[in-house]
């Protein structure tokens, strides 16, 4: 069998998701043993000054004996998120106007006699 008879093979069904600079890959494999499992691949791209590119990939491999514990955490871990923060993005990337609560107060407060050292010139 060749090497591309064996991909074909081993690959089941394929989903990709792509967000921004990143790409995810959700891919059913099938094992010697003629199981199943999943892949999530994360693949980032990287602009070089030049023009050129490449990509960073992070692979998970994840077995049947383990998606109910795995679905329970990621749906825990988004619950919490949703809960915590909204469904609302908030951040530098997503907002090009984005300003951090700290930047906000500084920008609506007004400067006080506090802020300033008293200079008595005539010491110069």
């Amino acid at each position: 069998m060749s090497d591309r008879d064996l991909m074909d093979q081993e690959e089941i069904h394929s989903k990709v998701l792509r967000a921004g600079r990143r790409t995810y890959f959700f891919d059913v494999r099938s094992t010697k043993a003629g199981d199943y499992y999943l892949t999530i691949t994360e693949s980032k791209k990287f602009t070089h000054d030049d023009g050129s590119f490449h990509y960073k990939k992070h692979k998970i491999y994840l077995y049947k004996e383990d998606f109910e514990a795995f679905k329970e955490n990621v749906e825990e871990m988004m619950d919490f998120i949703i809960n915590e923060k909204g469904t609302e993005v908030i951040s530098e990337r997503h907002q090009k106007d984005f300003k951090k609560e700290e930047e906000k107060e500084a920008e609506t407060k007004e400067p006080t006699t506090e802020s300033f050292t008293d200079v008595d010139f005539d010491d110069i």
